[in-house]
């Protein structure tokens, strides 16, 4: 960060600055609202389709947890914001991390809403905060304009498919709580919700780790990262093959595929791994 000028710095601070208040102050009640608009429409919908029952305790549950996680992720960017001037190095990796939970959070909270909720999508907002954050500061790091592509690219890529990751995870337990054969499990379509809503959990984790390990050049995120898209992409496909109902295991396999790609491209992990002396990116 002393790389960079005192002019990025300030930009960055007040970034990080501004969305931090965001999530302190605003998200909160646009969390709160949305989540509420979720369950009444849901409670309507249960009437008709009593197999939706099931997103009322989970939606309960994520929503207000990843709010949680995000006023933390608010505090920790608004304490760093003299550190960012000052030019300390690890404010990078700090605010990339903390920046990509309200993208994320954000998506995932957008999905429920869209489908039972008409108008305007309220957690769009806080996806969209969170993109001008963790976007600016992958634009402002003083990098030339190769490197600033395959930042954006790979980065946006392990955002979304931890999104898609963690949204899979809830759609499989919506649908084993519902299972008419509980608490057995009705042949391998039902029991193959257990493993790819896990493994796409622990995915996400491992996603969502690796970002300030490659803010930093470290191969530990490299690896992390690959291991999250390759777990993905191994459980995605053949659960899409069993359950043809939907296709957004196919589009978690694509998302993974994507990723794999930007990562193993020479081009691409040579910019995203920077070897040291111990062998360490």
């Amino acid at each position: 960060m002393k790389d960079a000028s005192l002019s990025i710095r300030r930009a960055m601070a007040v970034l990080a600055g501004l969305v931090g208040l965001f999530l302190i102050a605003g998200a909160p009640w646009i969390v709160q609202t949305s989540l509420e608009r979720v369950l009444t429409a849901l409670i309507e919908k249960v009437q008709s389709s009593p197999q939706y029952a099931s997103g009322i305790p989970l939606f309960s549950l994520f929503y207000p947890l990843w709010r949680a996680i995000g006023f933390v992720a608010g505090v920790t960017l608004l304490g760093m914001v003299v550190p960012i001037l000052i030019g300390k190095a690890w404010t990078f990796p700090v605010a990339l991390a903390a920046l990509s939970v309200p993208s994320i959070s954000g998506m995932f909270m957008f999905l429920p809403y869209v489908s039972f909720v008409k108008g305007f999508p309220l957690p769009m907002t806080i996806s969209w905060v969170g993109l001008i954050g963790f976007w600016g500061f992958l634009l402002l790091r003083p990098t030339d304009r190769k490197q600033k592509a395959v930042d954006l690219l790979t980065f946006t890529f392990i955002g979304m498919l931890a999104t898609h990751c963690f949204t899979l995870g809830i759609g499989s337990q919506r649908m084993l709580i519902t299972r008419m054969a509980a608490p057995l499990f009705d042949g391998l379509e039902w029991w193959i919700l257990t493993l790819v809503g896990e493994v796409d959990w622990i995915a996400t984790t491992l996603l969502m780790i690796s970002i300030p390990l490659l803010a930093m050049r470290k191969e530990s995120g490299w690896w992390l990262a690959l291991i999250a898209a390759l777990s993905a992409l191994l459980v995605d496909l053949p659960t899409q093959l069993v359950r043809m109902k939907t296709l957004d295991y196919l589009y978690g396999s694509l998302l993974a595929a994507g990723l794999l790609v930007f990562l193993l491209l020479p081009a691409f992990r040579g910019r995203l791994v920077h070897a040291t002396d111990d062998g360490e990116g």
